[in-house]
């Protein structure tokens, strides 16, 4: 197993005192992402531990947790989920990941080790819902009734926050699986082992490198892949605000590092909502106010409300 390297925020000079303490765990396919944090959502010490088998990945970060008993006992904990996972707390599944195309994880239980070993209430959310929850509360989409959050690296997703209550359903949102309409210039068969083309099979990371034999970042800002892949986000886009009518339409993810990206999603969804329902689209679409940081932050979030089951 590789060692752990625990980094410590720069802000803090030394474990917290006096308050509340949260285990916030984000679950990703590369990495999990491990931290404390306060009740105000401020990150606190963090690990990253690469994603390998869930025994071992699951026990380094339980390791993790065990380390950091100088900043007091952990009230609770919430993790982020990659998906899809079952949030039904009414259903013997509960906090399993599902039909997920993680080779080795499905039916991975992700919330009974932490309730095993601490005894301590725990929420489970999908990380796009808790990216959007995190936004709303703390970055981007503070004010918003309604924001959504979709990430756009390994897979697409996409969750949302109405009111201040993460929207949920059986199992939950899939936006990353929606049918787009096909950019003509595009002839690529897709990816996603499901449903091929897909919006994640076209426009997702590894869909980009398969199709073009690089990252958008090594590619010129000129390549028709800016505009095909802003075409087919414009479109995700375009259909959150019919649907949802979102305030805020928060995206990030590794592809959306790449700032060229942005205006060409921004025209793609303003061509095909053509002033209907509103002429302002492009102002409602943004980079995360709170970096890479929107679903570590929202499970420290969900940790602060996490009640037993």
């Amino acid at each position: 197993m590789e060692a752990l390297s625990v980094s410590f925020s720069p802000a803090v000079c030394g474990p917290k005192v006096n308050k509340k303490v949260f285990g916030a765990v984000e679950a990703g396919g590369t990495k999990f992402r491990c931290a404390l944090g306060d009740d105000a959502g401020k990150i606190l010490s963090e690990v990253r531990v690469p994603t390998r088998a869930p025994t071992e990945t699951i026990g380094a970060c339980l390791d993790f947790f065990d380390s950091q008993s100088s900043f007091g006992e952990v009230e609770a904990f919430g993790i982020a989920s990659f998906g899809p996972v079952d949030l039904d707390k009414r259903s013997n599944s509960w906090g399993r990941l599902m039909a997920t195309p993680k080779r080795g994880w499905e039916g991975t239980d992700l919330v009974s080790p932490f309730i095993q070993r601490y005894s301590k209430p725990v929420s489970i959310e999908t990380d796009v819902n808790a990216a959007a929850l995190a936004e709303a509360r703390l970055g981007a989409g503070r004010g918003c009734i309604s924001v959504a959050y979709v990430t756009v690296g390994t897979g697409i997703g996409g969750g949302a926050v109405v009111s201040g209550s993460p929207l949920k359903g059986v199992p939950h949102p899939e936006m990353g699986h929606l049918r787009v309409l096909r950019d003509p210039r595009d002839s690529f068969e897709g990816i996603c082992p499901f449903h091929r083309d897909c919006l994640e099979g076209l426009a997702s990371g590894p869909a980009i490198a398969k199709r073009w034999g690089n990252s958008l970042d090594g590619l010129n800002p000129d390549h028709p892949a800016f505009s095909i892949v802003g075409n087919y986000l414009g479109q995700l886009v375009a259909t959150i605000v019919l649907i949802l009518s979102s305030d805020r339409i928060i995206l990030g993810g590794g592809v959306m590092t790449e700032a060229a990206l942005l205006s060409h999603i921004r025209h793609h969804a303003r061509v095909l909502l053509s002033g209907y329902p509103t002429d302002s689209i492009e102002s409602r679409i943004s980079l995360p106010g709170l970096a890479d940081n929107s679903g570590l932050i929202g499970a420290v979030l969900l940790a602060s409300s996490a009640e037993f089951r």
